[in-house]
C-alpha cells in the first residue's frame, strides 16, 4: 500500500492505520534515495509536501518533507543568507538532514544536522509531535543524524540558515591517464594539511564514456577533480599548490554568488542507479586507487572529502565519527556482486584507518545497518528506538 501525503494529517492517519494492522512502515521522501522493500507494507510519500518559509530576521526556514535545496537556496537568497545544503540542488532537505548533511561548506560550519532548531515528528503511536532540544531531547538527537534508526516519519524541520552571499569555488580538473590518479590524491592530502579550517574541498575521480552526448573535453576522459568552497578573501592564492598537480584540464574557479554554489561539482539533477559504500577514515594514502581505475573492468567513482574544522565539534545529534579527517566514497556501476568485487578490496586496504561507515552514502552495496555507528551512540540509538518504537513499526532492517 502507497499513501501519497499532502501534509502531517495524512502522515498520521496512514501510521495509524499501519499500526492497526501490523504493518511495517517505509517512507519515501523527494525520490533520489530509496527507502528499501516495502512489499508487504505500507509506503509513505512526502513529496508532495512542499510548504517553505524564511524567516530573515531569525536568519530561519521552515520545510516541509518534499522540499528540495535548490527551493531553499533560491528562497534564502534576496536576504543574503544561504542554508548548508549539498552539492545537488535535486536532493530533499529532509533525508539529507536526518543523514547528518554534509555540505558546500561543512568545515565553516559543521553538519546541516548540527543547525536544525526544531522537528515535527509523526511518532510510532500516529501523533504530530514538535522535537527540539528544549522539548524531547532524546529524540531530537536520535533522530539527527540516526536516521538509519527508524524514529518516526519527519514531517517539516525547521533549519537555521548563515550569512553568506557569496563565495571563492569552482574545481582543477586534470586527465587522469596523464596525471598518476594516487600520485594526484596524495598531493591533494599534503594540501589539506595546509589550508584553514573554513576552506571546504573534495577530491574526484571519475570515469566518462566516450558519448557524443558528452562534452568533447570530457568523452572517454578517465578525470580527476579538486573542488574548493570558501568564503575568504584569499581563496586563489590556497588554491594555488593544487595547480602543480599537473597540466589543467578545466578550470571554474571563481567568486560566484551563492545561488550558482550547484556549479562547483554540477551533479545531474536527477538520481542515478548504483551501489556503494561510504567510509570515514583517520588517515589517507592513494594506494587503494590502483584496484579502480578505469581498466578494473568497471566503472567505479571515487570521491573523498575533507572533514575536521567545524565538523569536528560536538553536538547534542547523533552524527558520528566527528574525530575523522575523510569521507571516502566509493560508486560502482553493474550488478550487486559485480559492485562487491570492486568496493570490497579497495575497503579493505582502507580498513587500517577506518572509523566507520557512513550512513547517508551505504547505497545498497551491503548490510544495511552494520558499522554505521560507534558502539556507544549503538546502544543510545537502541534505547530511544525501543521507548518510540517498541513494536518495531518503522523497519531499518
Amino acid at each position: 500500500m502507497v499513501v501519497a501525503a499532502r501534509g502531517a494529517a495524512d502522515v498520521a492517519g496512514a501510521v495509524r492505520y499501519a499500526a492497526g494492522r501490523g504493518l511495517p512502515v517505509r517512507v519515501r521522501a523527494t525520490g533520489h534515495g530509496l527507502p528499501g522493500d516495502s512489499a508487504g507494507g505500507l509506503l509513505i510519500s512526502t513529496r508532495r509536501m512542499t510548504g517553505l518559509s524564511v524567516d530573515p530576521v531569525a536568519r530561519t526556514v521552515r520545510v516541509a518533507a518534499g522540499v528540495r535545496w535548490g527551493e531553499v537556496v533560491a528562497a534564502a537568497e534576496p536576504y543574503g543568507l544561504a542554508p548548508l545544503n549539498g552539492s545537488s540542488p535535486g536532493v530533499g532537505v529532509v533525508g539529507y538532514t536526518l543523514g547528518g548533511g554534509l555540505g558546500i561548506l561543512a568545515r565553516e560550519f559543521g553538519y546541516a544536522a548540527d543547525h536544525v532548531r526544531s522537528l515535527d515528528v509523526v511518532t510510532a503511536d500516529g501523533r504530530v509531535q514538535r522535537v527540539a532540544l528544549d522539548a524531547e531531547p532524546d529524540l531530537y538527537g536520535a533522530l539527527l543524524g540516526g536516521g538509519a534508526a527508524g524514529l518516526g516519519v519527519v514531517t517539516a524541520l525547521e533549519i537555521g540558515l548563515v550569512p553568506v552571499r557569496t563565495l571563492y569555488g569552482g574545481s582543477l580538473a586534470f586527465d587522469g591517464r596523464e596525471v598518476g590518479p594516487a600520485d594526484a590524491l596524495r598531493a591533494y592530502e599534503a594540501w589539506t594539511r595546509t589550508v584553514p579550517g573554513r576552506l571546504t574541498s573534495s577530491f574526484a575521480a571519475v570515469p566518462y564514456p566516450d558519448l557524443p552526448a558528452l562534452p568533447p573535453h570530457l568523452r572517454g576522459r578517465y578525470v580527476l577533480s579538486v573542488r574548493v568552497a570558501y568564503t575568504g578573501d584569499d581563496g586563489a592564492e590556497l588554491v594555488a599548490p593544487l595547480r602543480e598537480i599537473g597540466p589543467v584540464l578545466t578550470d571554474s574557479l571563481r567568486e560566484m554568488p551563492y545561488a550558482e554554489s550547484r556549479t562547483i561539482h554540477s551533479d545531474p539533477d536527477f538520481p542515478h542507479a548504483y551501489y556503494g559504500e561510504a567510509v570515514v577514515v583517520s588517515a589517507l594514502d592513494g594506494e587503494w586507487l590502483g584496484g579502480i581505475e578505469p581498466d578494473a573492468g568497471a566503472m567505479c567513482v571515487v570521491q573523498v572529502n575533507h572533514l575536521g574544522g567545524a565538523l569536528s565539534r560536538p553536538t547534542p545529534n547523533a552524527v558520528p565519527y566527528r574525530e575523522g579527517r575523510f569521507l571516502v566514497r566509493l560508486l560502482a556501476m553493474g550488478g550487486r556482486e559485480r559492485a562487491r568485487a570492486l568496493l570490497d578490496p579497495a575497503f579493505a586496504v582502507l580498513a587500517p584507518h577506518t572509523l566507520g561507515r557512513a550512513a547517508p552514502f551505504a547505497f545498497g552495496a551491503g548490510d544495511r545497518a552494520g558499522g554505521l555507528f560507534d558502539p556507544e551512540t549503538r546502544e543510545r540509538l537502541a534505547g530511544i528506538k525501543s521507548r518510540h518504537d517498541p513494536a518495531n513499526l518503522f523497519r531499518t532492517d
